[in-house]
């Protein structure tokens, strides 16, 4: 298993994580099967967005032996009542739901205290007006809580709340379709089929801004949503064409800011699936490919970080400079962290020789050379 540094939190987390919902409605020895597996594997981390009482009853029976290396996001704003989840913003319900949490797991801490679907500016303005957010902040200097994050599907909402610099976590539902949507307060439309009946070009801006973002301010992102709800794993794909769980993993994990998929792995083929991405050849992982040949989807242009333009000649990551290229010019200025990772890489921008044998082999025509060029009359070498 690898291990990705949670953006500035310090927690070393897998790059495959646990989602809850395969695990609500089954029983312990269903629960005890999931984690057996994920512990042989070096999964550490879990999403608990979900409120129910028996599963973090079984949750926490399952993790007890492993608490002080395994990671949770546990959920403010979500609470239970007549045996249903629901989301609320009543300060009052998020105190109780929240100690009801901690008491069902057996434990006095999360590790994230997530601010739970945080979908639109309003219910932010809710978050901070209502003293959701002042709450968070004393369940972290109580250590009830270790570090603040938020759940979000939508990329304007989520960039107000993480450039107050209060969240150090970012839930957020990150796949190769819901990437080309413009951010809309109703979640619904990155799943409905006519959001992707007009051919779609393109990232959305904000949601590179977002990642950027995040990237530059050192907050890191789990991933929910991977594969789409299941969507993209089938010929119904809003694509056109269906990826595999190794495409949409690999395809979450090179965007910048991410840590770790959440897999909502909903029984142990699942979770194995999954799982097998560590194993996984370079080409099973391998998302360019598809996306090139995608029917009703082009990223001409537009550089994916999929790595088809190595090997450089010269040596040059390609990748990472582009990627640290993008934070500069979306800042406008060039961060300390994004000058230091740069000059820590071995071979830079500055060393490109033109030869253009990688724009040969990008399958999105991406102007390398003038990107490497920039490189060089950005950071100085």
């Amino acid at each position: 298993m690898v291990y990705r540094e949670l953006g500035k939190t310090g927690l070393m987390v897998s790059e495959i994580g646990l989602g809850c919902e395969g695990f609500n409605g089954k029983d312990e020895a269903f629960t005890e099967e999931m984690f057996a597996y994920a512990f042989s594997q070096g999964i550490n981390c879990m999403d608990l967005y979900s409120s129910n009482p028996d599963m973090h009853r079984r949750v926490g029976n399952a993790i007890r032996s492993h608490r002080s290396e395994f990671y949770i996001q546990g959920h403010l704003c979500s609470a239970w009542k007549d045996e249903q989840y629901y989301a609320t913003r009543e300060l009052d319900k998020v105190k109780g739901a929240f100690e009801s949490m901690l008491s069902n797991l057996g434990t006095d801490y999360v590790d994230i205290g997530m601010i739970h679907y945080v979908d639109s500016l309003e219910t932010w303005r809710q978050v901070v007006d209502n003293g959701i957010l002042d709450y968070a902040k004393q369940l972290k200097a109580a250590g009830k809580i270790h570090h603040i994050g938020m759940s979000s599907h939508n990329p304007i909402a989520a960039l107000e709340a993480i450039k107050t610099g209060d969240i150090e976590v970012l839930m957020f539902s990150v796949n190769p379709c819901y990437d080309l949507l413009p951010g809309d307060e109703d979640c619904e439309t990155l799943w409905a089929d006519e959001s992707y009946e007009k051919q779609l070009l393109n990232l959305d801006p904000l949601r590179e801004e977002l990642y950027e973002t995040c990237q530059r301010m050192g907050v890191g992102i789990t991933v929910m949503k991977a594969f789409g709800g299941g969507d993209l794993l089938t010929s119904d794909s809003p694509a056109g064409k269906a990826l595999t769980v190794n495409q949409c993993i690999h395809y979450a994990l090179t965007r910048p800011a991410v840590a770790t998929v959440l897999s909502g792995a909903r029984s142990l083929d699942d979770l194995k699936l999954s799982a097998a991405y560590e194993d996984a050849s370079r080409k099973e992982r391998d998302y360019a490919s598809v996306f090139a040949s995608f029917p009703k989807i082009s990223w001409e242009g537009h550089c994916m970080y999929c790595g088809h333009c190595a090997p450089c000649p010269r040596g040059i990551d390609i990748a990472s400079v582009t990627k640290f290229l993008n934070l500069a010019k979306a800042q406008g200025e060039v961060p300390e962290t994004v000058r230091e990772h740069y000059k820590a890489l071995k071979v830079h921008g500055g060393n490109c020789i033109g030869c253009k044998s990688c724009m040969h082999r990008c399958p999105f025509k991406v102007n390398i050379l003038q990107n490497m060029q920039d490189a060089k009359g950005i950071f100085g070498y």
